[in-house]
């Protein structure tokens, strides 16, 4: 039996994502200490149980998130690559940290992924369009996936 929320919306229990690419906006905006390191790594490990659950059953899974106010425009202290590391740590698998979120080499990037595989996009807010909720963005990240599925409820 599919379980559905009150709103009928599916989960991600409701669809095969078996060899399918699924972008998994995600919560990663993490406090951090001066040197950039992580000093609390709750809202990285809230994702582990959704991304276990696509991991096991084979998804090729594209992690989407924003850290910080970078304004848009690339801040090289705002990068999700400490964010990737941390992840591939609690997951027990690398994770790819890419450098950017959109445009051909993050194409390329996701279309030679395999089954089981774990990318983080670079931080969304590295682009103006992000916080303004343009079409054009939002189409850029969306054709990089099958299936879109939001685990960032303090941030949605």
């Amino acid at each position: 039996m599919a379980i559905t929320s009150k709103f009928n919306k599916k989960t991600i229990r409701d669809i095969d994502v078996a060899g399918k690419k699924v972008l998994v906006r995600v919560d990663y905006n993490v406090p951090t200490n001066k040197d950039g390191s992580i000093s609390d790594d709750s809202r990285i490990r809230a994702s582990v149980p959704t991304l276990k659950y696509l991991l096991e059953r084979r998804a090729r899974v594209i992690i989407g998130s924003h850290f910080g106010r970078p304004k848009g425009k690339f801040v090289d202290s705002m990068r999700l690559e400490p964010e990737a590391v941390r992840l591939g740590e609690l997951l027990g698998q690398p994770v790819k940290a890419l450098k950017d979120c959109i445009g051909n080499e993050v194409e390329k990037a996701v279309a030679s992924m395999q089954a089981g595989e774990v990318v983080v996009l670079e931080n969304l807010r590295f682009y103006p369009q992000e916080e303004e909720n343009e079409v054009g963005f939002a189409r850029s990240l969306a054709k990089l996936a099958d299936i879109y599925v939001n685990d960032a409820f303090g941030a949605a």
